[in-house]
């Protein structure tokens, strides 16, 4: 399956300047499963163009819990109908769900030679000027 067979992928991206091509691109998605955005996220990481800008996407999630590496089925105590779904993060149980706003950021770092140090930095950065974009006041430590 390719990456824009996903109808929520084809949902214009934000960019401040019509027009341009933005260095990073920002993708407003709305409610989504979180399988599907996962498996979009890992075919665009194994399938990405060098010179495909990075992006951001936000979203919230459909209620799920994801199960890291670490965790364990008697770390969910009673899920109910909530789906629980086995990841490849480090970490145990993470639940997921409406009114959570998730940003993911897909970043080529090899083609930005980040170090651990610049990656942080570039993140930061990254999410406070989408955050200004939205008229949300944010700042660093």
């Amino acid at each position: 399956m390719l990456l824009t067979d996903y109808k929520w992928f084809q949902a214009q991206p934000f960019s401040p300047e019509a027009g341009t091509t933005p260095e990073m691109i920002v993708r407003r998605l709305g409610l989504q499963n979180y399988e599907l955005v996962w498996q979009a996220m890992r075919y665009l990481a194994e399938n990405s163009a060098l010179s495909k800008p990075d992006e951001i996407w936000l979203l919230s999630h459909k209620p799920v819990y994801t199960q890291g590496q670490a965790g364990q089925a008697k770390h969910i105590l009673n899920p109910g109908d909530i789906p629980v779904v086995q990841i490849d993060r480090g970490g145990q149980v993470t639940y997921h769900g409406p009114g959570q706003l998730v940003a993911y950021l897909l970043i080529n770092v090899r083609r930005r030679n980040f170090g651990a140090r610049a990656l942080v930095d570039f993140i930061e950065n990254a999410l406070l000027a989408t955050l200004k974009d939205y008229g949300i006041a944010a700042t660093t430590k």
